[in-house]
């Protein structure tokens, strides 16, 4: 049976679901370590600095690991390295559940982030050969689902179960679902679909990043997340020191900023479908405008419940788009698809840090959205530029297959 015959036997569907389901499980362990900070910092007997580690560091692993994991697997099977990659992170969840003192509590967050970012560029190509061709970018946001659901759920989840039965619990939670998920990985996705990226070495894989596409895309991608979580860190501040909101309102209006992550995932991926570089521009146009007017109408309650809904919205419509147009530049390589993750998290970073110039410059907590607004709007100008040479490098090439044609066509009269 080839795969388009297995495709209509739905075995499609069940591969996609296994992967959103790994993506969940990855999600929450990134983000329910917030809500569960103070818990951990008394617990293991630590500063509120040194347990915030437990967040930067996971995310500098990320950064340097989806790299480097997808590097020192580029010649395996793929669906095997996503087996042992969600066995890494069982393992380092494990870690951290068990953790008798706080250097293997980090080491067990340095564990899981190891998988965290080839997980989802690996995994990102084999989704992608569980559907039609056509259908390519809304695969993509169908295995991020798991993550934009972690995102709305994480927080309040590792409140609830740590408040209930302690930190720990909230790990061996996660850990029982990296399991399962590793399970449905190994039972659901076809062998086909996790083909060996055989062809593509390390130093081929290295060669597609001499595409100018591949760096314009790339960039794009960092100032896009960079523009939208340098805001995002300090929202908390902006709600309770502008907006008026009081500190136990934050977590619903968090969730409704999540629930702007699942729709912009769903309508980015559609979107990026039927036109991908027009959607990926009336993303961050729209995100660009949003960061801005957020924070023209910051002291808003009503406008600020509406604006992080649609912040999230816009910024999360970018993302299967963007990954996939990265890989397509690169000829289809896990280590582009890694690289955007990647990019992404120094995006984060960067952002991050710039929010916190402004405001220890004075200028205020509803000015992360306005820097924000302004990295966007380069990220927006790099994206434009990017489509328009993609544009004329098709319309050359047409150009160039009509000549050919032509020429062939008079030979032969």
């Amino acid at each position: 049976m080839g795969p388009l015959a297995q495709l209509e036997g739905g075995g499609g569907q069940f591969g996609l679901f296994a992967l959103a389901l790994g993506g969940f499980g990855i999600g929450l362990t990134e983000f329910v370590i917030a809500g569960l900070l103070p818990q951990v910092s008394r617990g293991l007997n630590v500063s509120t600095a040194a347990a915030g580690w437990l967040i930067s560091g996971y995310a500098l692993t990320v950064a340097v690991g989806a790299i480097a994991m997808t590097a020192a697997t580029a010649r395996l099977p793929q669906k095997p390295v996503l087996v042992s990659l969600l066995a890494l992170f069982v393992a380092g969840n494990l870690l951290c559940a068990i953790a008798p003192n706080y250097p293997t509590m980090l080491l067990g967050r340095v564990v899981a982030a190891l998988c965290h970012g080839s997980f989802f560029g690996i995994g990102s190509l084999v989704a992608r050969r569980l559907v039609p061709p056509e259908r390519a970018s809304r695969a993509v946001a169908m295995m991020f689902a798991g993550l934009t659901v972690a995102n709305v759920l994480g927080v309040p989840f590792g409140a609830l179960v740590g408040e209930r039965w302690g930190w720990r619990a909230t790990f061996w939670a996660i850990t029982a679902i990296g399991s399962v998920a590793l399970a449905a990985i190994a039972v659901l996705v076809p062998g086909w679909a996790g083909r060996v990226g055989g062809s593509a070495g390390l130093r081929a894989q290295l060669r597609s990043f001499r595409s100018t596409q591949v760096w314009l895309t790339l960039t794009a991608t960092a100032l896009g997340y960079g523009g939208m979580f340098g805001a995002f860190s300090y929202l908390a501040y902006t709600f309770t020191e502008v907006t008026g909101f009081s500190t136990t309102d934050v977590a619903w209006l968090l969730v409704v900023y999540g629930t702007g992550l699942v729709v912009g995932n769903i309508a980015g991926g559609r979107g990026a479908d039927h036109n991908r570089d027009a959607t990926l521009l009336v993303s961050l146009t729209g995100l660009a405008v949003t960061l801005a007017v957020f924070g023209l109408l910051a002291s808003s309650r009503p406008a600020s419940v509406i604006l992080v809904f649609l912040l999230g919205v816009f910024g999360f419509a970018t993302v299967p788009g963007m990954i996939t147009r990265v890989t397509d530049a690169a000829g289809g390589v896990p280590l582009a698809a890694s690289a955007n993750v990647s990019a992404s998290n120094v995006g984060n970073a960067v952002g991050a840090w710039a929010g916190g110039l402004v405001i220890s410059a004075g200028w205020g907590y509803a000015a992360p959205l306005f820097v924000g607004a302004g990295i966007v709007g380069v990220g927006l100008g790099v994206m434009g530029w990017a489509a328009r040479a993609s544009a004329a490098q098709r319309s050359a090439d047409s150009t160039r297959g009509g000549a050919t044609a032509e020429a062939v066509e008079v030979r032969r009269s």
